[in-house]
């Protein structure tokens, strides 16, 4: 169960691909960006921010209930998840019983590496995630 006051954790979703940016080691100093209808979007590649510009309403509607698992980085529709309220953060794991446990360890660590506080390499370390143009 959650309460009103609890902390959402802010993490970053490519609204085209679904891919969270934490989990494939995109930072600030990879990522693309577009801004639509006032509000910035980030984005893994270039390709992924050309076709946004195409159609950003569906891109949006498809990728609108996407949440990531602070443990493992697995993104899920948020119907999908557990949704737990953990050391006053509001926090949505994917369905593994081992991901709350581990959360719960170190809380402060798993919120800091989705915020993109903490460097991750991401899965696919410094190649990233898709071909460079």
């Amino acid at each position: 169960m959650t309460t009103d006051s609890a902390k959402k954790i802010v993490t970053s979703i490519c609204p085209t691909c679904g891919c969270s940016l934490v989990r494939l080691g995109i930072g600030s100093e990879r990522w693309t960006t577009t801004i639509y209808e006032g509000k910035e979007y980030f984005f893994c590649c270039q390709g992924c921010t050309d076709l946004f510009n195409e159609e950003p309403l569906r891109y949006l509607e498809e990728t609108k209930d996407l949440v990531v698992c602070p443990t493992c980085l697995a993104e899920k529709p948020v119907q999908w998840t557990v949704r737990m309220e953990i050391a006053g953060w509001e926090v949505f794991f994917c369905r593994c019983p081992y991901c709350p446990e581990v959360f719960q360890k170190d809380p402060e660590q798993y919120v800091r590496r989705m915020q993109g506080e903490i460097p991750y390499e991401g899965v696919f370390g410094q190649a990233g995630c898709c071909p460079s143009e």
